[in-house]
């Protein structure tokens, strides 16, 4: 499915972007549970096509709340892979810190109602920290901008990579569903571009070509 957003580029005005994350949830809250695990398996083939999700060793993800697709179905290969799974922490500083994850790991929601791992300080990595990444989405267009929840809290967190001409270390994958995608979306100041979107249909390929 497509978004029924207009193709004029979306213009930075914080009230047609309220209206419009307003319409994006009430879109993905509209999926029945079928649908969402289906879309969940079929994010993974596409996921398995960025060469780096197949090796790098610190993945950082999402645990999915308010409609977000699902990761759940990922988790098994990450395993048999090695890789260690990293889910966000909210800093009182409001950046990102990524606690590490695994079944069996308590989880705690936190003030903001998002569930965080139970974590050591120590065990915190920075985003400097990880290899790879996978964002949620709420509106995504196909030049690789971004339509967050508003908070800011990863384009604050990922700001050292806001310059990059190359793949970022760590390699950011947006993730949605296809029917979040919406028309070219005016890029803010403080966007961080993404190297990769992947949907439950498709991935969409931001990198800049070899030389």
């Amino acid at each position: 499915m497509q978004s029924d957003v207009p193709a004029s580029s979306l213009p930075p005005n914080d009230n047609e972007r309220s209206a419009l994350r307003k319409r994006l949830r009430e879109q993905r809250a509209a999926l029945s549970a079928p649908e969402r695990i289906a879309a969940s398996q079929g994010l993974v083939a596409q996921l398995e096509r960025i060469p780096e999700f197949l090796t790098d060793r610190r993945v950082g993800g999402y645990w999915a709340v308010a409609g977000e697709l699902p990761l759940a179905a990922l988790m098994s290969g990450l395993r048999e892979r090695g890789q260690t799974w990293y889910l966000p922490v909210i800093g009182a500083d409001r950046l990102l810190r990524f606690a590490p994850w695994r079944p069996g790991i308590a989880i705690s929601t936190n003030g903001y109602g998002i569930p965080e791992p139970e974590h050591a300080v120590a065990d915190l990595l920075t985003p400097e920290q990880l290899d790879l990444v996978l964002l949620p989405l709420l509106g995504f267009d196909r030049a690789g901008h971004r339509l967050g929840f508003g908070g800011g809290y990863y384009d604050r967190s990922f700001a050292f990579l806001r310059d990059r001409t190359d793949v970022g270390k760590p390699v950011l994958v947006g993730v949605g569903y296809a029917l979040q995608e919406v028309a070219p979306i005016t890029a803010m100041p403080w966007d961080v571009r993404l190297d990769y979107v992947a949907t439950e249909r498709e991935l969409i390929d931001l990198t800049p070509p070899a030389a």
